[in-house]
Parts: structure tokens; C-alpha cells; sequence
């Protein structure tokens, strides 16, 4: 399934605390599950915890051939169409994929491809990847947010990062990387509040 709905309430009291924050996920990993979508469960999990917030989900690698083989945006199936505009109308944006040979995957590069060009302006775009060593790290400074500023979006400036050592499996374990996403999410916590207040 190529988008995937997800509950979205951290609790009953959530509810409250104000109108849900739309989040959409771009999930660039080709892997089902993935250290780079269980370092985006911890951000999920963590924002759950700050405000209400429905979360939907666009993995780039099951987008199908319909995908793959567009130039255009006129190209696409009616699903992938879908699937851009979710991650268009979105009001936190979560780019998330793994890096491979010093960046991001090609179906990742593919699909903000087929994003209009300014879809994304102004809007909170978080980055987040994985790697197998720290040094992969850079890919958030040097290729993603790049890729984010073509766009004119407004990417959050605390970027997470994890490494193949964080995990057991697919599960992160390191606390400095939960720390990370717990203060970085907190520094911009009354911006998206008042995104989802006023979104248009």
C-alpha cells in the first residue's frame, strides 16, 4: 500500500489540545521495515507526545511502475498523483530515506521530481536519514536540505540522524539520538501548532 494512514493521538487529552497537525511522511527506503522508518517512528512518537497529529505515509519504492517510468507530472496514475498532492497539502512535511554512495536514493530524488515547484514553499519540511557509519551524516547538510531549499520550503533546522550502530534491528536504541529529536522537536513546537491552526 502506497500511503498509508496512521492513528495519531498520543492520548485521550491529546485531543485538546487543538487541531491535529497534518504529517506526511516521504519514505525513500526500498526496505520494509527499515532503520530509517523506526528513527522517524521515534519522531512520530516523540511529536505525539507535543500536539495532536495524523500521520500519513508515501513509500517511494511501491509506487509502481506508473512512477518510475513518468517524466512528467502529466505522466502519472491517478494513486501517484494522489500520493504528491498528500505530501504537497501536508503540513509538516517528514523527508526521510537512507543513504547510499554519499546520498539519497534515486526513487527519493524521483518523486520531489514530480513535486510542483512551489508546493512546498514555506512549509515545515523535517529531515531525517540513516546510514551506516556518522560520517553519512552530512547528507542532511549537503544533498537534502539543498533539495528543500530549491523548493523555498521552511526545513526545520535541527536535522536527525542515525547510524546502523544506533539500532538493534530496526529498533533505535542510542538515548543521544532520542535526546536530539526531543529537543529539536521542542524548539519548533509553537511553530507547527500555530501551522495547524492556520493552515489553509
Amino acid at each position: 500500500m502506497t500511503v498509508v494512514p496512521q492513528a495519531g493521538h498520543a492520548d485521550p487529552g491529546t485531543s485538546t489540545r487543538g487541531p491535529a497537525l497534518r504529517v506526511v511522511v516521504v519514505n525513500g527506503s526500498p526496505s520494509e521495515p527499515s532503520k530509517t522508518m523506526g528513527l522517524v517512528d521515534v519522531v512520530l512518537d516523540t511529536l505525539k507526545g507535543m500536539m495532536p497529529i495524523e500521520v500519513s505515509r508515501v513509500d517511494v519504492y511501491r509506487l509502481g511502475a506508473g512512477f518510475t517510468g513518468a517524466i512528467e507530472r502529466d505522466d502519472v496514475p491517478i494513486e501517484v498523483e494522489d500520493s504528491l498532492r498528500l505530501a504537497e497539502d501536508a503540513d509538516l512535511l517528514i523527508a526521510a530515506a537512507p543513504v547510499f554512495r554519499g546520498t539519497y536514493p534515486g526513487m527519493f530524488k524521483h518523486f520531489f521530481d514530480l513535486v510542483d515547484q512551489y508546493a512546498l514553499a514555506n512549509k515545515p519540511v523535517l529531515l531525517a536519514a540513516t546510514g551506516g557509519g556518522d560520517h553519512h551524516a552530512l547528507v542532511l547538510e549537503h544533498a537534502m536540505r539543498p533539495l528543500f531549499a530549491f523548493f523555498q520550503a521552511l526545513t526545520i533546522p535541527v536535522a536527525f540522524f542515525a547510524s546502523a550502530g544506533d539500532f538493534d534491528g530496526t529498533t533505535l536504541l542510542n538515548p543521544r539520538v532520542y535526546g536530539r529529536v526531543e529537543v529539536g522537536l521542542a524548539d519548533v513546537a509553537d511553530l507547527l501548532r500555530a501551522r495547524a491552526t492556520t493552515r489553509r
